[in-house]
């Protein structure tokens, strides 16, 4: 047999860490990553996304969960200033509009001014609440108010007393009731008329004393217009007297305001509409009603009039730029919202309640947040798009969203938004948004893909030993030597799955090196070795091998038939995969194929019962064509072929089995017994070329583990793909068994192959006129097979 078995250091690629200094011997002299190892060409799309400011260049982070997505991200932004080109930064408050109290007005302040400018009118409104009671409470405001009453009440005795003495004229008394009416008396004499001494007088008199109170009331009647409109400018010079005092107070007090905000015309423009207002509600500081100034004191938290509080919804530090990272992304977190407020038994809202969501946050800089948790709340999506489009900020309830009902609430002025969303997800998700969703290209402009895995060369086996020290150096570990960094690295390259690549699933990393750090503390060491990555792996495995422990024991038990030594005909040991949800390992099967007279066909037992998925479907339809087209070239095969794996219950699929198909259905035809101690895994092509098959070394070590459990024989081995030989990461027990020659790997490019390995013959070739040579595995079934045509 020309087949040779592969060498021990082809099974495994130890990290000899050559791209390290040899004074190098722990995580201790190396300098730690500050960004995510072999992520590349994702940091380059971060870098591209942040430093276009038009509108769409939003990103979505591409990759499995563990990449480390989130990680390379705020590492980046927090070690480059995304700012770098001076974006300036704001603070935003809300004030109240007093035009339109529904519609609060936004203030735009430089950034890390908003709670100075909110103490300032605080300090305001402190000094208000102390000056303006005692303007109005003084010698000289009282003597100028006394002096406008008495001109009133001089005025009103003026107008009345030419009236009383008209009416006295003509026996008419003027009198004022308790209730403050008017009444028009006749007299007789100098007393009021009685209903008996009226009666007597002659229907002339009574007539005339009617005719004079008709005329009097009329003219009295006028009189009181005049002294309405007396009140009425009293009141206005009153008001006008209270506002000059209140004006002289305000002004004073708020022209130190106007000069340090004179740079901003906002403020500016506030501030004297509220000067204009306080004018205009002296009551509130006069504390003439006791309801409404309980009322404007209602606040939550100063004591000072609600209406000329200063919300300051985002307060931006200047040097900073703004990432927020937003772990629960329901509408109000995002967007913000509108509390309510309760006082003695009333509900109400106003600006001072509404409530910054991580959009107002993140404004002027980025926000971080989970595509799925983010697809997964009602309306947040949508909101979402809005506030990109339109690049305006807008705090509206949930309830508007969602209800019909005209419920009144605050509409408060939208805040312009410039803000870089990135979003994490994975391919699943990605694909979704693009099929389903139009406007998500337009916005989400950037995709930033993160690699599962990189190269492994001696230089990125150097950056990947720096970025082991960064994840110890960033959780306080104990430190690993060079031997724990080599073994580290060996493990990347195992979940990798190939000896050419490292692993970047970086959570799967700091995962073992927490493991491992705990073995070595708890063992008292003063450094992570070597031995403690091994009992941490062992350990780790130990914990998830639950179900491999009881697919073993079938095998020791004898539940499980298979064969690890001898001969049979039609019968051969197949290579499986069993996964859960965070583990895998492999698994023998016993694959057998029996004839019968018949058309040649080949009768897949697995899919006949709906147990065979697809792709086990289309291998055994491959491996159909390839025997038609080896026996079959000029007269149909007269066998019918049944196929089975045995003692399989659960769903097959995958075409790894092909190879070991074909084997099974030779042996039948050619009636020549399959050795028992050897497995094989392996696809093949309609030409019988052996193609790479998944989880190559997981089905290695599950043979090697039934061969033990069935007892050890000399020329046990697994027949594999040579294209699945990059792969081989095995244990290190198999790699010493491979050594001492105690166990095989073959790896083959041809299904031929396997077939000489496996029945001890050559296969045979084909000669010009189709037929095999007789003494060939090919030939022998050629024979039977002519023999019943």
């Amino acid at each position: 047999m020309t087949i040779q078995p592969l060498s021990s250091d082809k099974l495994y690629r130890a990290s000899e860490l050559n791209g390290l200094p040899e004074d190098c011997k722990s995580t201790k002299n190396l300098t730690p990553l500050d960004e995510i190892v072999g992520q590349e060409r994702a940091q380059k799309a971060v870098e591209f996304a942040m430093s276009i400011k038009e509108k769409g260049y939003n990103i979505y982070a591409i990759g499995r969960n563990g990449l480390g997505k989130r990680t390379m991200v705020l590492r980046y932004l927090n070690r480059h200033d995304p700012n770098g080109n001076g974006n300036a930064l704001y603070d935003w408050c809300y004030v109240a509009n007093f035009e339109e109290a529904r519609i609060p007005k936004v203030l735009k302040l430089p950034a890390g001014s908003g709670h100075a400018f909110k103490k300032d009118i605080e300090k305001l409104m402190t000094r208000l609440v102390k000056a303006l009671p005692l303007a109005f409470d003084n010698e000289m405001y009282y003597s100028r108010s006394e002096k406008l009453k008495n001109q009133l009440t001089e005025k009103q005795e003026s107008a009345l007393l030419t009236l009383t003495q008209e009416a006295k004229d003509h026996s008419v008394s003027l009198s004022v009731t308790t209730t403050g009416e008017y009444q028009l008396v006749a007299l007789n004499g100098e007393e009021p008329h009685t209903e008996e001494t009226f009666a007597q007088l002659t229907e002339e008199e009574q007539v005339g004393f009617e005719d004079t109170i008709n005329e009097l009331e009329r003219k009295l009647r006028n009189i009181v217009r005049q002294l309405t409109e007396l009140e009425e400018e009293f009141s206005e010079k009153i008001q006008k007297l209270n506002e000059e005092v209140a004006l002289d107070v305000v002004s004073h007090f708020i022209k130190a305001l106007m000069k340090e905000y004179k740079p901003l015309p906002e403020v500016i423009a506030y501030l004297k509409a509220m000067q204009a207002d306080i004018l205009e509600n002296l009551d509130i500081f006069l504390e003439e009603s006791e309801e409404q100034v309980a009322l404007a004191y209602a606040a939550l938290d100063k004591k000072m009039p609600r209406r000329y509080q200063v919300n300051v919804l985002v307060n931006q530090d200047d040097s900073k730029f703004p990432i927020v990272v937003e772990e629960s992304p329901n509408y109000h977190s995002i967007f913000g919202y509108v509390e309510n407020a309760t006082y003695k038994g009333t509900v109400f809202t106003d600006f001072s309640l509404i409530r910054p969501g991580s959009l107002h946050r993140a404004n002027g800089g980025v926000l971080l947040m989970d595509a799925v948790k983010v697809l997964e709340r009602p309306y947040v999506w949508d909101g979402l798009k809005r506030a990109l489009r339109s690049r305006k900020l807008s705090v509206s309830s949930l309830e508007k969203e969602v209800t019909l009902s005209g419920t009144i609430s605050l509409d408060p002025e939208p805040i312009p938004l410039h803000v870089k969303l990135i979003l994490f997800g994975d391919y699943q998700t990605y694909q979704l948004l693009q099929h389903y969703d139009p406007e998500f290209s337009e916005l989400f402009r950037v995709t930033a893909d993160f690699e599962d895995e990189m190269n492994r060369t001696d230089e990125s086996e150097a950056q990947y030993a720096k970025f082991i020290s960064s994840i110890v150096n960033d959780n306080k570990m104990l430190h690993c030597d060079r031997k724990a960094i080599g073994r580290i690295i060996e493990y990347s390259s195992r979940q990798a799955d190939d000896q050419n690549k490292l692993s970047l699933h970086s959570a799967d990393i700091a995962n073992l090196l927490r493991e491992s750090n705990y073995v070595a503390k708890s063992s008292n060491a003063t450094m992570i070795r070597a031995n403690h990555v091994e009992l941490a792996l062992s350990n780790q495995e130990m914990r998830v091998s639950r179900l491999k422990d009881h697919v073993m024991q079938t095998f020791t038990n004898g539940t499980t038939l298979i064969d690890t030594d001898g001969e049979a005909v039609g019968q051969v040991n197949a290579l499986s995969v069993i996964s859960t949800s965070d583990y895998q390992f492999g698994s023998p099967n016993r694959i057998t194929a029996t004839t019968s007279y018949g058309d040649g066909g080949v009768f897949d037992i697995e899919r006949s019962v709906d147990l065979g998925g697809r792709i086990h479907s289309k291998g055994v339809m491959i491996l159909s064509a390839y025997l038609a087209s080896v026996f079959g070239r000029n007269k149909r095969i007269p066998l019918t072929t049944h196929l089975t794996f045995e003692q399989s219950y659960g769903g097959v699929d995958g075409d790894s089995a092909s190879m070991a198909e074909l084997c099974a259905i030779v042996s039948a035809f050619s009636q020549t017994p399959l050795r028992q101690d050897v497995a094989i895994t392996g696809s093949m092509n309609q030409f019988g070329a052996a193609q790479p098959i998944g989880g190559v070394n997981e089905k290695i070590e599950g043979f090697f583990d039934v061969c033990g459990i069935k007892g050890r024989a000399p020329n046990q081995g697994v027949i594999i793909p040579q294209s699945n030989v990059h792969n081989l990461m095995l244990r290190k027990d198999i790699v010493e068994a491979v050594e001492k020659g105690d166990f095989k790997i073959w790896a083959i490019r041809h299904v031929t192959e396997a077939i000489e390995i496996l029945m001890g013959q050559a296969a045979g070739q084909a000669g010009l006129d189709g037929t095999y040579p007789v003494d060939s595995i090919l030939g022998q079934a050629q024979l039977k097979l002519n023999a019943l045509r």
